[in-house]
């Protein structure tokens, strides 16, 4: 449910308190000044954590005191060592004298204070581990990698306990109400999908009443991460969002601010939201703050874990079949917003479909998510690859032969895509054409009844018109519909979430604990021009995985001999957005020395603007560097003057800071 353990950040162990009728046993003995222990009088246990304890007594302690400590709860009992860390007055005494201490428990007893805490919670009636998850929810610091982990170990021992809560909408409520203080929020709303309706409907709401709050489970920042399955944290005000506004005329409320995480039941299906709107005092919710979601969605998740609703008159796929998460279009970027545009408007159509782009850039996921969202995506799906088959292979899938049907006629209902379908010999085009129009197979009494996609990755105007190797009949029937997906290098705000996801899986088809990245590695992979798209990036976290099955943290990116990306193939990708590199008009010289500059400019950027160490790993010096840049900077001013500027901020921006150097 958590996306990685890097997301969770390894919340400090939350503190249980203890209460005298608990009949819990504490001891404490510290060490004087002649090395020897001595018992503190009066002492009062207040609470404990994986990692440490709070204790009140009249008795003075400096901070820095050595103490032997025991705890003794029904049959356990253990002793364990401690450092007293701070010391504050008792507010809550009478006594002057009375003080409060926090101590620290030496690392060999986390073991034994974690067995004490699990026997402890599994007495607490629920109403007392209801406070205790709230005292979780409201911890903001952070703690040592070893403590987070036990500290997850409590937590799935915790979520266990959360499903025999008498009554969980009124704890629903209170985690609510928690959530909107911990962020410091003005309202919050909890939704769940409705497959019967096709609505996320509220379950609970503070600040509006939940009545109100049903739509269309793809509309608005709750929709996207719904479908998506991706947090976000927007401004309302510079970002525009439309259907926020569209609320707020209908409820009466003004949005300034949102932040929505995604929910999942037990068998790692969304099945709604968790939205926090209006930070106080601020534009926006913090990174903080987003962090803080990933606990509480977890939180909440586990409270939900059993609703797995299943209905007929679905059209979110995955609650109507056997559904996998692989099946989702990842990233945030405008081009991804315009793919799930095209997906609602497409997915419910009869009409032919014509899906273009680079290889390994997903057009055969984006036409299985058309398939599974639309109204055809209960029935049969199959592709059929014209590409790297032999032609008896190939006829036989798309017309069948003797007591074999063709995979058009069991697709009856359904979807048959044709991937890669300018590989497809000319006379097949032909033949596929006219069965296509006559909706039936020679000889077959079955008319067909099924939705035809097409992927290419090729240009089939200039086939047809320069090559004569396309059927111009079957093409303009293709592309009844057409979308073209832009490569990876095109969209790098996608990258970021593909890696988190495709890394994801890959500890979870190891079987190993989930991974991350370390910041130098994911801007490398963030920085790099991705030539072989989506499928590169998959094979390249298999490797990263593969090569790193004891670490926790991947920090490096293999070997010269085993890389797991191959850096050389990035040049030839730079060169398509070079502004004017192909541009006959412009002299040779001038259009290397802009591409030159483009190539200086993405090592200074890899550097994170150090010019020299940009100069060094190009194998030049830093004054030769500058004055490529400067010689540079006339090509571009005389472009100017002719209206042929090229349109990149960063190379503006570059050429100022080189004639300030110079």
């Amino acid at each position: 449910m958590l996306t990685s353990f890097s997301e969770f950040k390894y919340y400090q162990s939350f503190r249980v308190p203890v209460e005298s009728r608990d009949d819990v046993q504490f001891l404490v003995e510290f060490e004087n000044e002649q090395g020897r222990y001595e018992f503190v009088d009066k002492v009062k246990l207040m609470d404990v954590s994986m990692t440490g304890l709070g204790f009140t007594t009249s008795f003075p302690l400096p901070v820095g005191s050595t103490l032997r400590c025991s705890i003794q709860f029904k049959r356990l009992r253990f002793d364990f060592g401690a450092n007293i860390v701070r010391a504050f007055h008792d507010m809550t005494s009478s006594s002057d004298a009375a003080m409060n201490y926090g101590a620290e428990l030496d690392a060999e007893d986390y073991g034994n204070m974690k067995r004490f805490i699990e026997q402890y919670i599994q007495s607490l009636p629920p109403e007392r581990l209801k406070d205790s998850l709230i005292q979780l929810a409201l911890t903001q610091h952070y703690a040592s990698e070893k403590e987070g982990f036990e500290m997850f170990s409590l937590l799935l021992s915790l979520f266990k306990d959360i499903t025999q809560f008498g009554n969980k909408e009124k704890f629903v409520e209170s985690m609510l109400e928690e959530i909107v203080r911990i962020l410091n929020g003005q309202r919050a709303s909890i939704f769940l999908i409705n497959t019967e309706t096709n609505e996320l409907e509220a379950v609970a709401a503070l600040g509006i009443e939940k009545e109100l709050l049903k739509f269309d489970y793809r509309k608005g920042i709750a929709g996207s991460v719904f479908t998506t399955g991706v947090s976000l944290n927007i401004d309302a005000t510079t970002d525009k969002v439309r259907f926020s506004e569209e609320m707020d005329k209908m409820t009466g409320f003004d949005t300034r601010s949102i932040i929505c995480s995604p929910i999942s039941n037990r068998e790692d299906k969304i099945i709604g939201v968790i939205e926090v709107l209006n930070k106080r005092n601020e534009d926006r919710f913090t990174v903080e703050d987003e962090k803080t979601m990933k606990v509480l969605a977890l939180i909440l998740s586990s409270v939900f874990h059993h609703y797995s609703p299943m209905s007929e008159k679905s059209l979110i796929r995955r609650f109507s079949t056997p559904y996998d998460r692989e099946y989702a279009w990842i990233g945030r970027s405008p081009q991804t917003s315009e793919i799930r545009k095209a997906i609602v408007r497409l997915k419910d159509i009869d009409s032919p479909l014509l899906v273009m782009g680079e290889p390994g850039t997903g057009k055969k996921l984006f036409a299985r998510i058309v398939h599974n969202e639309g109204k055809r995506g209960l029935a049969p799906y199959f592709v059929i690859s014209c590409k790297g088959v032999d032609e008896q292979t190939l006829v036989q899938e798309i017309f069948g032969s003797d007591g074999i049907k063709s995979k058009l006629e069991e697709s009856i209902g359904g979807t048959v895509v044709f991937d890669e379908v300018t590989f497809m010999p000319i006379h097949l085009q032909m033949k596929l054409i006219q069965v296509l129009n006559a909706r039936r197979i020679p000889g077959s009494h079955i008319s067909l009844d099924v939705r035809a996609i097409f992927t290419t990755s090729k240009n089939v105007k200039q086939m047809i018109e320069e090559e004569g190797s396309f059927n111009p009949e079957l093409y303009h029937y293709m592309c009844s519909s057409e979308v073209n997906i832009e490569p990876l290098r095109k969209r790098p705000m996608d990258i970021e979430d593909l890696l988190s996801s495709c890394l994801r899986r890959e500890c979870r088809k190891q079987g190993l604990l989930l991974k991350d990245f370390s910041d130098i590695v994911k801007d490398q992979l963030i920085n790099y021009a991705w030539p072989g798209n989506v499928t590169e990036l998959e094979k390249a976290v298999e490797k990263a995985v593969l090569y790193n099955p004891k670490a926790h943290i991947i920090t490096d990116l293999g070997s010269k001999s085993s890389p797991i990306i191959d850096v050389s193939k990035t040049a030839n990708c730079l060169l398509e957005n070079i502004p004017h590199a192909d541009d006959p008009s412009i002299p040779l010289k001038d259009r290397v020395a802009l591409v030159e500059r483009e190539m200086i400019l993405a090592e200074i950027k890899r550097h994170k603007g150090n010019k020299s160490k940009a100069a060094t790993t190009m194998g030049i010096s830093r004054e030769a560097l500058r004055k490529k840049m400067l010689m540079s900077d006339e090509i571009v001013e005389s472009l100017k003057s002719t209206g042929k500027a090229p349109a990149s901020t960063e190379v503006t921006e570059s050429s100022e800071s080189e004639k300030s150097a110079a």
